[in-house]
This record gives structure tokens, C-alpha cells and sequence, in this order.
């Protein structure tokens, strides 16, 4: 029998590519207690906040916020002790129209020269279900601080395959009325009722 050489190296390749790769995956949980406990920061290149509102009853209009920064302690075992401080910058809004962008930094809306930051810090967190959670705080924005509560979720923790920093990733959800902020332009034509989708990734502090 002939002895096929490359026959064999490729077989052996196929078996143990899987081990490779397994290797080189990062080591991820799904489960909220296993993850490690400490001071984290906004990882902000991969944090967003996404709005939507009404337009006028025919559509609903989208926008984002970018370039988020701020901190979360939290031991996994103790979530009622977390604690979350996060800072937005309102010049970075973006709705992919130039022109409504340059009219929500205005003075008729935002009011970005005055009020140049949205902020919410929590006060209490209270744990729903395995991986869910409650985070009720205080939201500046417009230069008017009010009471909201996000209806958070645990996506994963772990170590990042590119950054090699140990993260934590959440989703998030909530509703405010902008009126309540003092951005009452065009209610109710346009709709008080904002819809808040966070989607926030946290770099844990050496």
C-alpha cells in the first residue's frame, strides 16, 4: 500500500483544528453570578443608545447617542448593591438627516450649548429573574433631573478576544415623556413618548 503523506497531514489538520479553535475562543457566561466582580468602565466604542418617536402618527423616527462614558460596580452575587454613573454627550446625536441634526442641538430642542450632557445614575437596582434587573435612577437631561427606571438584561461576561479586557455586556429599555424634560417642541404632533434601547458593553478597571 502507498503511503499517502499529505493525505495523512490533512486528516490530522481537520481533527485538530476544532481544539484550536475551541482554544482560542473566549471564555464567556451567560450567568450573571459567575461573572467577576469590581469597578468597570464604559467600554465606548461599543456602547449605544438608541431613541424613537412618533412622527407625526405615520412613522416612527430613530436616533442615536454615541460616545457614552462612565462606571458600574457591581458584584454579581449582590446585584442590589450595583451601582451605575453614565454620561452622554448631546452633540453626538445623529439621526442620519444633517439638517435634523444640527435642529436637535438647537436651542428648540436640546439645547446642546447649555445643557452639553445627559447623565443617569442609579439608586437602586432591584433583580427580577436570573439575568434581569431593575434599575431605577435619576435622569438629567435638558438641565431637568426626573425619576426613570430601565428594565435591564445580562447578555454575557467574559474575557474580549480583541481587547483581552474582561467585559460585561447589558441590554436595556425604557419609555420617558420628553415634555416632563422641558423638549416640548412639536408635542403632540411629534410624540412625547420617547422609547430608550441601550446597548452597553463595560471594560472592568484593573
Amino acid at each position: 500500500m502507498r503511503f499517502n503523506s499529505t493525505a495523512l497531514i490533512a486528516a490530522t489538520t481537520l481533527t485538530l483544528l476544532p481544539l484550536a479553535v475551541q482554544a482560542q475562543a473566549p471564555i464567556v457566561t451567560d450567568v450573571p453570578a459567575a461573572s467577576a466582580a469590581g469597578t468597570y468602565k464604559v467600554e465606548t466604542n461599543h456602547t449605544r443608545v438608541q431613541f424613537t418617536v412618533n412622527h407625526m402618527g405615520f412613522t416612527d423616527w430613530y436616533g442615536d447617542f454615541s460616545g457614552a462614558t462612565g462606571t458600574l460596580d457591581i458584584n454579581p452575587r449582590a446585584l442590589a448593591q450595583a451601582k451605575v454613573d453614565v454620561t452622554i454627550p448631546v452633540a453626538s446625536v445623529s439621526t442620519t438627516n444633517a439638517t435634523l441634526d444640527g435642529e436637535l442641538k438647537s436651542a428648540q430642542w436640546f439645547d446642546v450649548a447649555q445643557f452639553p450632557t445627559i447623565r443617569f445614575v442609579s439608586r437602586q437596582v432591584v433583580p427580577t429573574g436570573l439575568r434581569t434587573a431593575l434599575i431605577k435612577g435619576d435622569l438629567t437631561l435638558h438641565g431637568v433631573t426626573r425619576p426613570v427606571t430601565l428594565k435591564a438584561s445580562f447578555n454575557a461576561g467574559g474575557v474580549n478576544p480583541m481587547s483581552k479586557a474582561y467585559t460585561l455586556g447589558f441590554n436595556a429599555t425604557a419609555q420617558i415623556q420628553r415634555s416632563e424634560f422641558g423638549v416640548k417642541t412639536y408635542v403632540p404632533l411629534v410624540g412625547d413618548t420617547v422609547t430608550i434601547r441601550i446597548s452597553a458593553a463595560f471594560e472592568k478597571t484593573a
